[in-house]
């Protein structure tokens, strides 16, 4: 039987490894948010309305350990944070735009 290890953690199948790092309320509207440009905490926080500072910080360290997201730090005044897709997270984009497209279907006019 095949194996697949995320961060320690095994899998027996890699849809579900694929699903702990997408799955969840959060991460895969981060993804999706970070596909044209990297964004600035406050900045993903006013596209995620109803999400709190705590689990937005949690959900982006989680991406982060996955390799998923980059976290850039510049050293300025007052100190700027900002997030982008890792090559890594790129490749999931395909999995969120077939998402996307088959979610569109149920939009309410």
């Amino acid at each position: 039987m095949k194996r697949y290890n995320l961060n320690g953690t095994f899998f027996y199948c890699p849809v579900d490894l694929t699903l702990q790092i997408v799955g969840g309320r959060w991460k895969g509207i981060l993804i999706w948010n970070l596909r044209e440009n990297p964004l600035r905490f406050s900045e993903l926080k006013r596209i995620l309305v109803t999400i709190n500072d705590k689990m937005l910080s949690q959900v982006l360290r989680e991406l982060e350990e996955q390799g998923v997201i980059h976290r850039e730090v510049y050293q300025v005044v007052p100190p700027k944070v900002v997030y982008s897709l890792t090559e890594e997270g790129k490749k999931l984009l395909p999995i969120m735009k077939a998402m996307n497209d088959y979610g569109s279907k149920f939009e309410v006019e």
